[in-house]
């Protein structure tokens, strides 16, 4: 069985740099642009650079969002927006400077922490990234089975199937889409990028969809989106609407894909360089020894970046979009509901009588493509935590497979999924900084970055969002604590 590593893929390498035709040709030149045989449309080489952050996105729109933005938008209406608003600024810094890492270093994020730190920290912060590849899998996975479940479970029940078995079938059945939609990157990276963004495509005309069935204030939305409040009308209000904001917050930035983007970028970094780099060499290591056959001059690097950049703006404002539409659609459509805190089968079933079967429908399908896109994105990402860290191959196929297991087991037990959902992006914002600190640290540095290393800007930015995360967590943690 082949091993489908987001680092190493079948197909992906060019042998020389000479058939790079856009290392040879698009970057090189003065004006970038490609040759004028190709079609208007894809002169700009830019479009050629569209698909690493797509990826990254779709854990940003994942069940996990769904949950949490159905939770603070049934309870709070709009006044949680600020929440997403924020949250998106952090995600498209912290994209960034994961894919920064990637593009210079030539490695991914867990690879240059195991070059970097010490072994003790490396097996700490492993640690800490399979409770966010844990978390992550069980929510996406999870969400998948839900929507399947919601759109194909009347007919097994018509054939006497119960909730729970109906919602089993439903998950075995994901389990194989999962694989399905994982065997494209046999065609290639790119494959396996078209069809994660044509899930993208889905759930933002959907979501689109919703929203103009229910017809939101957009007034009041604006507001909410630019003024940061909390619910103070009570003790208990403002305590719920602290954890739903962290929740949202560890469910729109998602450390799994942090570990993740610096990944995606190395198939394009190698189509520049014309051969892969050693696992245990950085460029920088390649420049010490000066083999600059290897070594792409510094313009490449930077007009990459340039196109990474504008890779993340579009895909990460887009997420925002998504999400900030699963609000307005929670706090306009259940804003009569007796059930402050409606699971989302409770959600769909509510949207039928409301606004009609198609409504529902497309809330359903909806969440199956976050739930299947999501779940791929997260596997990818467990392979390269696990690779990258403890420095071993480990084929994809195997990873699903076990991750499937957590999932299974709660459904089994009849668990309520929403809860489960919630309290996972609660587990993935504590999780966070177990990512963010070392992408930080190695980034600001420049015997790693060399004269790619943050500006003091960036570096300021950067520290305050983690500090950002830290402050809500101590804040949630001492509403835990105290609260009787």
């Amino acid at each position: 069985m082949a091993d489908l590593s987001p680092i190493e893929g079948p197909g992906r390498v060019s042998a020389k740099v000479a058939d790079a035709p856009l290392a040879a040709s698009s970057l090189d030149s003065p004006s970038g642009a490609a040759p004028a045989a190709l079609p208007k449309f894809h002169r700009n080489p830019m479009w050629s650079y569209f698909g690493p952050a797509f990826v990254a996105s779709v854990a940003y729109i994942d069940p996990g969002n769904f949950a949490t933005n159905i939770l603070g938008g049934t309870q709070f209406g709009y006044r949680l927006l600020w929440v997403l608003l924020w949250s998106n600024a952090m995600a498209m810094l912290i994209q960034y400077l994961s894919a920064k890492l990637g593009i210079v270093t030539g490695l991914t994020l867990p690879q240059n922490c195991r070059k970097y730190f010490s072994r003790p920290t490396t097996f700490g912060l492993w640690i800490a990234a399979e409770i966010a590849a844990v978390a992550t899998d069980l929510a996406e996975f999870l969400g998948a089975a839900i929507g399947l479940d919601l759109l194909f479970g009347p007919l097994l029940y018509a054939r006497g199937f119960t909730p729970k078995e109906s919602l089993l079938a439903a998950a075995l059945v994901s389990t194989v889409l999962v694989f399905a939609i994982l065997a494209l990157d046999l065609a290639g990276f790119r494959w396996l990028e078209r069809g994660i963004m044509g899930f993208v495509a889905i759930i933002g005309v959907s979501y689109a969809f919703e929203v103009f069935l229910v017809h939101p204030d957009w007034k009041l939305a604006t507001i909410a989106t630019l003024l940061p409040t909390l619910d103070r009308s009570t003790a208990q209000n403002f305590h719920d609407s602290i954890y739903a904001a962290v929740a949202m917050l560890g469910a729109t930035v998602m450390p799994h894909v942090v570990y993740l983007h610096s990944a995606l970028v190395q198939p394009r970094l190698k189509e520049l360089t014309g051969s892969a780099l050693p696992a245990s060499e950085t460029l920088q290591d390649l420049e010490v020894r000066k083999q600059p056959t290897l070594l792409p001059r510094r313009s490449i690097l930077s007009r990459f970046l340039h196109y990474e950049l504008i890779d993340v703006f579009v895909a990460m404002n887009g997420a925002w979009l998504i999400n900030s539409a699963m609000i307005l659609m929670a706090a306009v459509a259940f804003v009569h509901t007796s059930n402050l805190q409606p699971t989302i089968q409770e959600a769909y079933h509510t949207l039928g009588p409301l606004f009609g079967t198609l409504a529902a429908t497309v809330f359903a399908v909806a969440l199956l493509c976050s739930g299947l896109s999501s779940s791929t994105v997260g596997v990818m990402a467990g392979q390269v935590i696990i690779e990258g860290f403890l420095d071993i191959k480990f084929p994809i196929f195997l990873r699903r497979a076990i991750t499937v297991i957590p999932a299974i087991a709660i459904i089994a037990t009849g668990l309520d999924p929403l809860r489960i959902l919630v309290l996972s992006q609660v587990v993935l914002s504590f999780a966070l900084p177990f990512a963010l600190i070392p992408l930080l640290l190695l980034v600001n540095r420049r015997d790693v970055m060399q004269s790619f290393a943050s500006a003091r800007r960036t570096r300021i930015a950067g520290w305050l969002t983690v500090a950002v995360i830290i402050a809500l967590n101590a804040i949630l943690l001492g509403q835990l604590a105290f609260s009787r």
